[in-house]
């Protein structure tokens, strides 16, 4: 995002996945006046978020397209995050 002022439109569009715009949409037009303010600095910073996740994501895409590992320290979470799955399932869930 440059440094335009966020609106409603740039919000919606930040959000990309049209189930989470329809949410933000329903939720500013539903909002009282005096709620406006904060149900929109709320959703400005889901938006920011977003954008930057998908920065991060591009960026990371770059060094997996080339075979490198990505820069900084990262910590490797499948077996913890398969464990949990397994966990989850064991109880009846997905």
């Amino acid at each position: 995002m440059s440094s335009d002022p966020w609106t409603i439109e740039s919000i919606r569009d930040a959000l990309a996945d049209p189930a989470l715009a329809q949410r933000f949409l329903s939720e500013i037009n539903r909002a009282p006046a005096h709620e406006l303010l904060p149900v929109f600095a709320k959703w400005e910073s889901i938006a920011k978020d977003t954008l930057a996740a998908v920065e991060r994501g591009r960026t990371l895409a770059v060094f997996d397209a080339r075979g490198e590992e990505p820069p900084g320290d990262w910590t490797d979470r499948t077996d913890r995050v398969l464990a949990d799955a397994d966990r989850i399932r064991a109880r009846g869930a997905a």
